[in-house]
């Protein structure tokens, strides 16, 4: 367990905060923030004005009871007595006027008023001569017009309740507006209702609360953003030497890389150039053996045999010059190469030049005349059929292998197929397979069957590398059911005159 915060600080020490990140999580948490503030606001704010509401209420209803219990103290000594002397009366009725007008000078009140039955009608009073003349002699004329008409509404409304239940009702109109209705029953009988209109106001205190609470929220999010100015202040320092270390390191890696690129292009290219060198000295060879079988009788066709191997040795000492050559050397319009002379070349001057060549394989042509020819270099062509002939002889394992070269136009899809097919062994099934970028792993570099691989592996490698990325064409391999395996090539042509078609001799 011991291990456990340890664990958890290798983890978290993989992850490089920088300042973006300090960013985002400063937007997050102050957007946490507001939408906290906002909420508990929101919540804090139903809470006062629900809180208010009741204590609005609460003292409104306390209020009105209290002015009906002076009403009622007078009313009784009113009722006990009906034979008052004028000075007794004055008082009681001045008694009711101060009851009555005294609540009207407090802010918050607006409306007081008795409200008693007269027959059908309801009919408030406000004033304290006739309320005591009311209450004395019930024969009293009250008054005929209703200053208090929402007061009146509203007692028809409750009176059967207020009736029955002697309790206070009260009723809230606009949030604000509190009408009371206090019933009135001295010595045990409804005697009628106290009406009040209050409007208490408690906002101011609400206001107050939530500006304090805004305050609050203000200073959470100022801390907030203070706290984030010094990690981004302290972090500018801490982070800039990691930045550093770490720009070094990528410009030293960077270099690394590309040496290790550089070696291994050179060694690459050193080993294609080996690849070639056994070939340049088999073709020096004939040009020696030419030489000296040269007579009055073959010079012409010594001569253009010699001008030939001539040019091979020129541009395999051009290839070494460059890991990549120009394109304009292998492909340009002014090649005029004819295929079919190249292949009759290589398989008559240099596969069949060895007498045990002849012994060990026959190779058989069988070659389209109406093959256009291509604008390639005719030493490229040879670079590409060379090798895979070459890999079919290596590779054949029989004494009778038997070679079939043939070329084939196709004018309506304006393309040549050129096929290299054997009787050996065929080409094993895994280096069949292909890449991600649907090549076969035979033509891969470095892949090979044989035992010793310190040179091996380039032959199909180079052709297919020159038949796709230098000359345009497109290259496949695969078994026959007869056995064997097969090499093609599709070679696409231009439009071109029909005149063009026939090989020139």
């Amino acid at each position: 367990m011991a291990g456990a915060p340890h664990r958890l600080l290798a983890k978290v020490r993989k992850y490089h905060f920088q300042l973006r990140h300090l960013t985002v999580a400063f937007a997050v948490l102050v957007l946490f923030q507001l939408f906290a503030t906002v909420a508990q606001k929101r919540a804090l704010k139903g809470f006062l004005y629900d809180t208010q509401e009741w204590y609005q209420r609460d003292f409104a209803e306390r209020q009105a009871n209290l002015t009906a219990s002076a009403f009622e103290l007078v009313l009784e000594t009113a009722l006990q007595n009906r034979r008052l002397e004028e000075a007794s009366v004055k008082k009681i009725v001045q008694a009711f006027n101060i009851i009555l007008s005294q609540q009207l000078l407090q802010q918050h009140v607006q409306e007081v008023c008795i409200l008693v039955s007269d027959g059908p009608r309801v009919v408030p009073i406000d004033n304290g001569h006739v309320l005591f003349e009311y209450v004395v002699s019930h024969s009293a004329q009250l008054p005929p017009d209703r200053p208090h008409p929402r007061a009146v509404e509203l007692y028809q409304e409750l009176a059967p309740q207020l009736i029955s239940s002697e309790q206070t009702l009260s009723r809230v109109e606009g949030g604000q507006n509190f009408h009371v209705f206090v019933p009135l029953v001295p010595k045990g009988e409804y005697f009628g209702a106290l009406y009040m209109l209050s409007t208490p106001q408690f906002h101011l205190v609400s206001a107050e609360i939530l500006a304090g609470y805004n305050e609050t929220g203000l200073i959470s999010i100022a801390l907030i953003l203070l706290g984030f100015l010094a990690m981004f202040y302290i972090s500018s320092y801490t982070v800039r030497e990691r930045d550093e270390a770490q720009q070094l390191l990528f410009q030293e890696r960077e270099r690394q890389i590309r040496e290790h690129m550089h070696y291994q292009k050179e060694a690459l290219f050193a080993k294609r150039i080996y690849h070639t060198h056994h070939k340049a000295e088999k073709v020096m060879g004939f040009i020696k053996e030419d030489l000296e079988l040269l007579s009055p009788a073959n010079i012409e066709q010594v001569r253009e045999r010699v001008r030939k191997y001539a040019n091979f040795i020129s541009r395999v000492i051009y290839d070494m010059k460059w890991y990549e050559p120009p394109l304009h050397t292998v492909r340009n319009p002014a090649f005029r190469t004819s295929v079919n002379d190249v292949v009759r070349f290589v398989v008559q001057n240099i596969f069949l030049r060895l007498p045990s060549g002849q012994q060990q394989f026959r190779i058989e042509l069988d070659l389209d005349e109406r093959v256009p020819p291509v604008a390639i270099n005719e030493f490229v062509v040879w670079e590409i059929i060379e090798p895979l002939l070459q890999n079919a002889i290596d590779h054949s394992g029989n004494d009778h292998l038997v070679i079939r070269v043939s070329s084939t136009y196709q004018a309506d899809q304006q393309r040549t197929l050129l096929t290299i097919a054997d009787n050996g062994p065929g080409v094993r099934q895994d280096l069949l397979e292909t890449d991600e970028r649907g090549v076969r792993r035979l033509f891969l570099e470095n892949v090979t069957t044989k035992s010793n691989q310190g040179n091996s592996g380039y032959g199909c490698y180079i052709a297919h590398e020159l038949c796709t990325q230098r000359c345009g064409w497109a290259i496949d391999v695969e078994n026959l059911p007869e056995g064997g395996c097969q090499f093609t090539i599709v070679i696409p042509h231009e439009a071109v005159n029909e005149t063009s078609h026939a090989r020139a001799d």
